[in-house]
């Protein structure tokens, strides 16, 4: 049951995925540190956000790993 879920899921969202390529043909050119480069608008939303999940998911990961080192052992009192 869950498969034919994931599996309905990972449908739906390459159909939105596509409809969303579409209608987003359009051109941009970005510019960073003097070089510049023209890609489909689709294509920079997407970029963008998977760098951005991925950015948010380390960060996540990184202060995870932070607070279970600085977590002292609380000591029972007698």
């Amino acid at each position: 049951m869950k498969r034919y879920f994931f599996i309905s899921l990972a449908v739906i969202l390459t159909i939105v995925i596509l409809i969303f390529t579409f209608q987003n043909i359009g051109s941009v050119t970005v510019t960073f540190l003097s070089m510049s480069i023209t890609l489909p608008t689709s294509l920079l939303v997407i970029s963008v956000y998977i760098l951005g999940m991925l950015t948010g998911g380390s960060m996540f990961t990184f202060l995870k790993s932070i607070v279970k080192k600085t977590k002292a052992p609380v000591s029972k009192p007698d």
